[in-house]
């Protein structure tokens, strides 16, 4: 194959994952899995309740999920909108008390346990990532179900630099998962918009919060390391 015709089928990749049966579910699912391993790992001091509590809700609310709902698309049931929300919510909620927690065990603990602390300040920092990239997947344009829709004509709440110009991207390209996993990914990393830009007030909204709580998490880091090896 040459080399234009690999570039080719290289873009014409999220066409197909965007395909008529809709949009596949398991690349969500993965980050799902592995926000659910992240919170695990925590130190019991940093976990609201029981360690396993939350994890099994977690998973108790991904299988129907999983099961029911391997494609999003437009002509979905809402009961896999909203189920995907309940879900994001809880992983959201349980990682900013996790970070809350570390804030005051940063600020108020001695020497002892700082390596454990930074280790886990570097697990709630990846698991930001992983749940604001769920986020920005299930708000824009309604959600991964809605945008499978070829009568959507609603205004993109992320401005990917396909969108901006359709002369690099296959016909009728759409953001999936991994698109939406990276703009979370440079925005945990630059604290700011990198090369897509948010349009909606919650698009900004969401990406302003993901920013300080990165910013808090790595300013606490930074200050225990010095605090460490002073």
């Amino acid at each position: 194959m040459t080399l234009k015709g690999t570039e080719q089928r290289l873009l014409e990749i999220p066409a197909r994952f965007g395909g008529s049966r809709g949009e596949a579910t398991w690349p969500a699912a993965l980050a799902v899995v592995a926000t659910i391993v992240l919170q695990f790992l925590l130190p019991q001091r940093l976990v609201p309740g029981v360690r396993w509590l939350l994890p099994a809700i977690e998973v108790a609310l991904l299988i129907p999920l999983a099961l029911g709902s391997r494609y999003r698309h437009h002509r979905e049931a809402s009961w896999a909108r909203w189920l995907s929300i309940a879900l994001i919510s809880v992983a959201n909620l349980a990682n900013i008390y996790s970070l809350v927690l570390l804030a005051y065990s940063l600020v108020h603990g001695g020497k002892a346990g700082g390596h454990e602390l930074i280790l886990a300040a570097i697990d709630i920092w990846l698991t930001n990532v992983a749940i604001f990239g769920l986020w920005y997947w299930e708000i824009d344009r309604g959600g991964p179900g809605a945008r499978t829709d070829p009568k959507d004509e609603d205004p993109p709440e992320f401005l990917y630099p396909q969108l901006q110009n359709p002369n690099i991207a296959p016909k009728n390209w759409r953001p999936v998962f991994f698109d939406y996993l990276y703009v979370s990914l440079t925005n945990a990393a630059a604290f700011s918009p990198t090369d897509t830009m948010p349009m909606s007030l919650r698009a900004k909204g969401l990406m302003a919060v993901q920013s300080i709580a990165s910013l808090l998490t790595v300013a606490l880091v930074a200050a225990r390391a010095v605090n460490i090896l002073s």
